[in-house]
């Protein structure tokens, strides 16, 4: 049995450096990458500006707005609900939000066509409930999400569901996998069933204990400092990175909490450890199994547009790696990632017993890209062989 991982870790500081050369001439504001085991800390690298504009270099501390990483959070403390007896997978999701047993999707001439099927709590962790993204695509769907104007009001969680229940599907339910709002209605069944807002829900079942007290919906005025901050925005860029000071009447789970290092750390290493740290069980390890393997099989058809890639299926929240190749970066089969669209990436690897994490924060689809491929290759460079 392996004891953990062994890296080199003069190819490792290739790596840092790499980043350091990157932020030298200007392409990213700054980076700070973790490599982690179940035992802690494997290496680091925190390089550059927290705001280059004003010239503050980036420390360990730094504040990371995490979007759509704040997925795979929520989805966590959907499955420790479960394990309470708060909540089953295959529960419709219409036990929590009536609003949603009345769903319909578009029919011929944009008419409205009752769905066929009724949303589980398991479709909106695995994307399959045929819930809109209303930032992608120009159909119908997506007109409609516009006319609403949903996504430019500040409501709050009930509020949003309710609005959402109210809009055209774009698939029947269980059908495909499609990306969309189906984690911020999850963070609406976390509050029916948790007994309060979502914040408060996370911190009870997963936050707290696992001691991650920086990572939030909202951060007090003086961590204003902390944040990290992309290069200098043109018009029109998304995401437009938001104020986390500010109060907001939203908590979505789709991509609001900010994070830190330390925090997220925490909590990979929690999963990577079966769903305990420091003595602390979280969740079960076959929950933990159960989460990061596939979900969608050969019968759920996938979207045009599918994160994953090829090579990886999808499971409650994250990618998972079915092949050992189709993949245009190394990994191992049964590992699993996420990402934000701000710029921060993880995955990890039971089988070879570490998880990565890097936070950035910049505007740029290409660069997010770049980097995630960028450091795959070189940290499996840096592996050891078993």
């Amino acid at each position: 049995m392996r004891n953990g991982p062994t890296f080199s870790l003069p190819l490792l500081d290739r790596l840092g450096a790499r980043l350091e050369a990157d932020t030298a001439a200007g392409a990213i504001p700054g980076a700070d990458l973790l490599i982690g085991g179940t035992g802690g800390e494997i290496w680091r690298r925190t390089v550059g500006f927290r705001d280059s504009v004003a010239g503050d270099s980036l420390k360990p501390d730094a504040v990371w707005r995490i979007y759509s990483m704040t997925k795979v959070v929520v989805s966590v403390a959907t499955l420790v609900l479960a394990e309470q007896g708060d909540l089953r997978l295959d529960q419709p999701v219409a036990d929590f939000i009536p609003a949603f047993a009345h769903l319909a999707r578009l029919g011929p001439g944009e008419t409205r066509v009752p769905a066929a099927a009724a949303p589980t709590i398991q479709d909106l962790l695995r994307h399959t409930a045929g819930i809109a993204y209303g930032y992608l695509g120009d159909g119908p769907t997506r007109r409609a999400y516009e006319a609403d104007g949903l996504l430019t009001e500040d409501l709050d969680n009930e509020a949003f569901a309710g609005r959402i229940a109210r809009l055209p599907l774009e698939h029947e339910p269980g059908t495909v996998w499609h990306y969309s709002h189906a984690t911020d209605v999850l963070g609406r069944v976390l509050e029916v069933a948790g007994g309060a807002d979502l914040q408060r829900v996370l911190d009870d079942g997963l936050l707290g204990p696992l001691g991650m007290a920086e990572t939030r919906f909202r951060i007090p005025a003086e961590v204003a400092g902390r944040v990290a901050q992309p290069l200098p925005q043109g018009p029109g860029q998304r995401p437009a990175f938001h104020d986390p000071t500010l109060p907001r009447r939203g908590q979505r789970g789709n991509g609001g909490l900010v994070s830190t290092v330390a925090d997220y750390a925490a909590f990979l290493r929690m999963m990577l450890n079966g769903g305990s740290l420091a003595g602390a069980r979280l969740l079960a390890p076959a929950t933990v199994r159960l989460m990061t393997a596939d979900h969608l099989g050969t019968a759920i058809a996938k979207g045009a547009y599918y994160p994953p890639g090829p090579g990886y299926g999808f499971g409650l929240g994250v990618a998972v790696r079915l092949a050992a190749g189709e993949a245009p970066f190394p990994g191992s089969v049964g590992d699993w990632f996420w990402s934000g669209v701000g710029g921060t990436y993880f995955w990890v690897d039971p089988a070879a017993g570490f998880f990565a994490l890097l936070m950035m924060q910049t505007a740029s689809a290409a660069q997010r890209q770049h980097y995630r491929t960028l450091t795959r290759a070189m940290v499996y460079a840096a592996l050891a062989a078993p």
